[in-house]
């Protein structure tokens, strides 16, 4: 792996192992535009919003930083960040709720907002989900249709810091997208910079990325999953080089509240990774991005 941007494996094993041309292949190949299933966009000036689209699709602004979403009376967080889409209802009932963090920086200020439309796209309601929260960057939803919300900082060393916010660093919140129930804190997944999170549903397992210069990729293994309040947490370690084929294996952090040492810091062999960002599992893989090396 070297440390790169990109790590795309196997997962249905304790330890993946990705060997041979396939993964030599995914590391080398620099990053370009791929061919699309909805047409080429090479060309086509922006609309009216700024957004290049490919032909037949037409764009629109539904909510505004510090605005009043139209047909509700909420008014839009700012710094909008990680979000994702749950459909909702059967038949005449049916829609979709849009949710979206707010990357808010103050202590507190942070959290989350969900905007609910019907199944004709109209804008029905607009709430929020999470409050009293800060930096909530990416996350990512749950195949039980719940969004885990994650906070993007770490002030290890900071005590005013700390204080200020409540936590040496970073935490996991599970939310509803409807608004009707009450966000979890799930302490066990960790307190660090976190920024994704995808969910494995066939080996029960949650991955973590960590917006660091040094960050990790970290696995979190439920006791009752789908139940995320307790369970063991890894690190991912790479062994290998890219020519000859590379293992990854997982070892136990001992301690996910990091109340002494940074999460990255407590496993030595540990690969960092230059600022861990977008996560995602498909088929059995887990593909992750990297900022630092693009």
């Amino acid at each position: 792996m070297d440390r790169r941007q990109f790590l795309g494996s196997s997962v249905a094993g304790v330890g993946a192992v990705v060997s041979g041309p396939m993964w030599r292949a995914a590391q080398m190949q620099e990053a370009t535009p791929g061919a699309g299933p909805y047409g080429s966009i090479e060309g086509v000036a922006p609309d009216g919003n700024g957004v290049v689209l490919p032909e037949g699709f037409t764009s629109r602004v539904i909510a505004t930083s510090e605005s009043v979403v139209g047909g509700t009376d909420y008014t839009w967080h700012v710094f909008p960040d990680g979000g994702a889409t749950f459909a909702t209802g059967d038949g005449d009932d049916r829609g979709w709720i849009y949710v979206s963090n707010s990357e808010a920086i103050l202590p507190g200020t942070g959290g989350a907002s969900a905007v609910r439309f019907d199944a004709d796209g109209n804008v029905i309601d607009a709430y929020r989900i999470l409050g009293g929260t800060t930096i909530n960057c990416a996350g990512g939803p749950t195949p039980w249709g719940t969004w885990l919300s994650c906070e993007e900082f770490d002030w290890h060393g900071n005590p005013d810091a700390t204080e200020a916010f409540g936590s040496v660093a970073g935490r996991v919140f599970e939310t509803d997208p409807t608004g009707e129930a009450e966000p979890i804190l799930h302490s066990a997944m960790g307190l660090f910079q976190h920024e994704a999170a995808a969910v494995d549903p066939v080996n029960e397992w949650v991955y973590m990325t960590e917006d660091q210069a040094d960050g990790c990729l970290y696995r979190y293994i439920p006791d009752a999953y789908p139940d995320l309040s307790a369970g063991r947490w890894e690190v991912a370690v790479l062994e290998g080089d890219a020519v000859n084929g590379q293992s990854v294996s997982w070892l136990e952090v001992p301690d996910p509240s990091a109340a002494e040492q940074p999460t990255k810091d407590q496993v030595s062999d540990a690969t960092g990774f230059p600022g861990g960002e977008g996560l995602w599992y498909h088929d059995g893989t887990i593909v992750f991005t990297t900022k630092g090396d693009n």
